[in-house]
């Protein structure tokens, strides 16, 4: 009787923790509300993956679409975990989808798959939760960067801001600048993603473009872009902020482009052309050195590396509707991000 009323509090005990277990359990560096999900990609009707959190209020909410760096996958944590604190605070939707994983095989780095993964990633939020379409947003930095920039220029009508942060804009350039350096390996990943070298065939040059955030950025000039890059990148990181500068290049009209010698004079000597940009606090120690505006597209180069501002970019991100005008000017930001770290190198 005794060892039979022992099993019986065992079990109810082994249940009771491994209820709790299940329930405190958490995407390691993501807090305890992020879950893991899986949806449906339009493209081949292969299930993806993500993580995501909802917040439990009754009305349309904002949805923050962040998007991972380069060699990483959907659980990358670090710096992407600030997003996801981000939407908890703030009460936003938030999904970080795998958008088939980091950027050395075919179906990755910027391929009509990962055009359909983010996008169907988003039909899935809507699927979830109260979406508010005016209130959209893409942010990433590094690869996420290539990825925004992108999405940008894949899917312009999405997006009420857009937040690109030190972003590959020329798969072809970068190869160049990549192969035989100590970023060798970022070219040994365009080779794999393509099935060669860029410069080796007319095939292989196509495909480079087609993934190339500038073949598409034209079809942003509506879009509210935010593109910034740190004036180290490229010598303390491994995309020169010339990527940047090009960016802003194939959105803008032609009588607000850098000139190619002048952006290649900029990146040589690292001293910004004039005016010098007013300050802006949301930048704090890493001020913008170099500043441009043009309608609904700015550009930034700071004094920074390889990196996103966080409380820069989702502060700028909140202040955005889609079919407004630009607000560039953040008179009362929001300090969700307090006590972390609001910097990472994202590589």
């Amino acid at each position: 009787m005794i060892d039979h009323l022992q099993r019986i509090w065992l079990s109810l005990l082994v249940a009771l923790f491994s209820g709790l277990s299940s329930a405190q359990a958490s995407i390691p560096g993501y807090p305890k509300e992020v879950v893991e999900t899986e949806y449906l990609s339009s493209i081949d009707k292969t299930k993806q993956a993500a993580l995501f959190y909802a917040p439990e209020i009754a009305k349309p909410v904002p949805l923050l679409v962040a998007l991972h760096t380069w060699s990483s996958g959907y659980k990358q944590a670090g710096g992407e975990a600030n997003y996801a604190k981000w939407c908890i605070e703030a009460g936003w939707c938030f999904i970080h989808p795998n958008f088939r994983g980091p950027n050395y095989t075919n179906q990755a780095m910027g391929s009509d798959f990962v055009v359909q993964d983010i996008l169907s990633s988003i039909d899935h939020a809507k699927q979830q939760a109260q979406i508010d379409e005016s209130r959209i947003y893409c942010i990433g930095v590094s690869g996420g960067g290539h990825a925004s920039l992108l999405m940008a220029g894949r899917a312009p009508e999405i997006w009420a801001g857009v937040s690109a942060w030190c972003g590959i804009s020329d798969i072809e350039k970068w190869h160049a600048q990549c192969k035989g350096t100590r970023f060798g390996r970022y070219a040994n990943h365009i080779e794999k993603a393509l099935g060669a070298a860029p410069n080796s065939s007319k095939e292989a040059l196509a495909d480079a473009r087609h993934r190339s955030p500038v073949t598409w950025l034209a079809n942003a000039r509506n879009v509210t872009l935010d593109i910034n890059h740190g004036i180290h990148d490229g010598r303390s990181g491994s995309v020169p902020f010339t990527h940047s500068l090009h960016a802003w290049n194939a959105v803008v009209p032609g009588s607000q482009q850098m000139e190619v010698n002048k952006v290649q004079a900029f990146y040589k000597s690292q001293k910004p052309p004039s005016p010098e940009p007013a300050p802006d606090a949301l930048y704090g120690k890493k001020q913008p050195r170099f500043r441009k505006t043009c309608q609904n597209t700015r550009i930034t180069i700071f004094e920074g590396g390889h990196e996103i501002l966080h409380h820069a970019a989702l502060n700028w991100l909140a202040a955005q509707r889609k079919g407004e005008p630009a607000v560039w000017e953040i008179k009362t930001p929001e300090d969700y991000l307090k006590g972390d770290a609001n910097s990472e190198s994202g590589k």
